[in-house]
């Protein structure tokens, strides 16, 4: 669904086929979404707790990768597209097509070497509800795992600040700093390439110090990464220069939570063969957070009519997280 969504946005030419970009970019995220899930569930099941850090984190390396040759090859086809015989607005077209391919393509790989079903259970009847259901007995079940219901509550709050500044950032950088559309493309392949480093760098920190401390200092960079983008200004000379550098100070550390929360989930959670219902909590959890965080964000920039204070605000989120994460017990596992 969400690979033959996107090939389908070639047909979204003009204002009269916007239905077609509307329609499609949604299916295109729900199919984006929901894939997420089983390939967080596979992480338990593919790597003991011990290499979980590590496969969470190469895992999160081939994908930086993928989306920085792919993203490369598509801005010379939208750039260039005199040397392809083809017109601007037919590239982009045609690069939402190779997106589709290349997403199917490498899909196989899934659908070919995962295992599938290691449990061997029988599909039962009426799973789209039982789905809702399932996740209500996760929740119930929360009590029973106080580490792991307080790492989850960090968590959502550390969503809030990540998944909003990811969702936001390029809109920040084009209308409160007024940089070209070029800046913005370089500081997202910035973003991409020092993200792969950052993956591999903090699953180093958390195999000598433990996950906990490794959190802790994504997330102290990241509440620095706040106040840097307030201190921002489009007045300022070399802002774009600025911005790459708050590009890559993200990057460092956007590979790194991500890879880092997902791993240490694992580590956490109960013996269960029901790892799909878990981390679809995990998501859901996650989904929530971007809806307050973009609200909260759109809410303050129409208060203060100025980006920079819906940036710093997300800080709180990080400091509040950052406090939570300092309850937390050590297990068996997570240290």
């Amino acid at each position: 669904m969400g690979s033959l969504s996107v090939m389908s946005l070639y047909f979204f030419t003009d204002v009269d086929s916007v239905w077609i970009g509307i329609l499609f970019t949604i299916l295109a995220s729900i199919g984006f979404w929901a894939s997420l899930v089983f390939y967080n569930a596979y992480l338990p099941e593919v790597a003991k707790p011990e290499q979980q850090d590590r496969a969470s984190a190469i895992g999160f390396i081939y994908g930086y990768v993928g989306s920085v040759i792919l993203l490369i090859i598509n801005l010379l086809l939208i750039q260039m597209p005199d040397l392809f015989g083809i017109s601007t607005g037919m590239a982009s077209r045609v690069s939402f097509v190779m997106v589709g391919l290349w997403w199917l393509g490498f899909a196989q790989i899934t659908f070919y070497r995962l295992p599938d079903d290691i449990y061997n259970k029988n599909p039962e009847k009426d799973y789209i509800w039982k789905g809702f259901k399932e996740l209500k007995i996760v929740l119930k079940e929360l009590k029973n795992y106080p580490v792991l219901k307080r790492f989850l509550l960090s968590f959502f709050l550390l969503s809030i600040g990540v998944q909003t500044i990811i969702l936001m950032a390029a809109i920040f950088g084009s209308s409160e700093l007024g940089l070209p559309e070029i800046n913005l493309i370089v500081t997202i392949l910035v973003v991409q390439l020092v993200a792969i480093v950052g993956a591999s760098l903090f699953s180093r920190v958390s195999e000598k110090y433990g996950n906990i401390l490794a959190l802790k200092i994504t997330l102290g960079i990241w509440t620095l990464v706040c106040f840097c983008a307030f201190l921002l200004d489009k007045n300022q000379e070399y802002v774009g220069v600025y911005f790459y550098g708050l590009g890559g100070m993200l990057g460092l550390v956007q590979g790194a939570i991500q890879s880092l929360t997902r791993s240490t989930y694992s580590k956490l959670l109960p013996d269960t063969e029901d790892h799909a219902t878990y981390f679809s909590f995990y998501d859901v959890t996650e989904k929530i957070a971007i809806v307050l965080g973009t609200f909260v964000y759109g809410l303050l920039y129409a208060i203060t009519n100025s980006m920079q204070w819906s940036v710093l605000c997300l800080a709180i989120f990080f400091l509040a997280s950052f406090i939570i994460l300092s309850t937390l017990k050590k297990t068996k596992h997570v240290r």
